[in-house]
């Protein structure tokens, strides 16, 4: 046992507790992932998008990790614009507000995308219509993934951002084994608390970002049935 451990007892309980909290938030990460390269091959197969899927590098840190999933994340986003832009760009303008009616039927509003996407493309299948207009029209995905892309962006500057995701328990000894005494207890107990906030929020915008894209792909699996 370390001697800060000997003079602070509280010390290895707090590290297992930190330990802990970073593994829940890798498996949160991992299940995000997997989730955004589901939408990225939707992206991809039905509206003619190049995003490249991504993995998590298990040789690199937390925040090298949360950069790989934001710069994905920020071109799905941006894909997500261009669609809107084509569309505001070719239909007229009571066309294009009646994409964004709540009172609009939906199969209207797929008949319209499909128009757009027959000029562009040549031809359009009636999927890639409504995978558009799910994505247009929603604010609920359009707004989790701005939400995670920020909390991805706090949990890679936070105290354990640099510490790699494969030597999790050998990563935080090697930062604390740097500090001693009463330091070392100051630096658990706010990451400690650092990581609950980051956690709770990370996990809650992760659900809501999970279900908008299962709602998504759920959709297309049945429309190609």
């Amino acid at each position: 046992m370390a001697l800060s451990d000997l003079l602070y007892p509280d010390n290895p309980k707090r590290k297992q507790e930190l330990i802990h909290l970073h593994q829940e938030l890798l498996d949160c990460m991992s299940t995000n992932f997997h989730a955004t390269n589901e939408l990225v091959g939707v992206l991809n197969e039905h509206l003619g998008c190049t995003i490249t899927p991504i993995e998590m590098r298990e040789s690199s840190t937390v925040k090298e990790n949360c950069e790989i999933i934001i710069q994905v994340m920020s071109e799905i986003q941006h894909q997500v614009q261009k669609i809107d832009s084509d569309m505001k760009e070719k239909l007229e303008p009571v066309l294009y507000q009646k994409l964004y009616d709540i009172k609009e039927p939906e199969l209207e509003k797929i008949a319209i995308a499909q128009r757009v996407f027959s000029i562009i493309f040549g031809e359009a299948t009636s999927t890639a219509a409504m995978v558009a207009i799910k994505l247009l029209g929603s604010n609920h995905l359009t707004l989790t993934v701005s939400k995670l892309i920020g909390l991805l962006a706090q949990i890679a500057a936070s105290v354990l951002g640099g510490v790699s995701i494969t030597i999790i328990g050998l990563g935080l000894e090697m930062i604390l084994h740097a500090i001693l005494g009463a330091v070392e207890r100051s630096q658990l107990l706010t990451a400690v608390r650092s990581y609950e906030k980051h956690l709770a929020e990370f996990k809650a915008a992760s659900e809501k970002y999970q279900r908008a894209i299962h709602e998504v792909t759920s959709l297309v699996r049945q429309q190609v049935q």
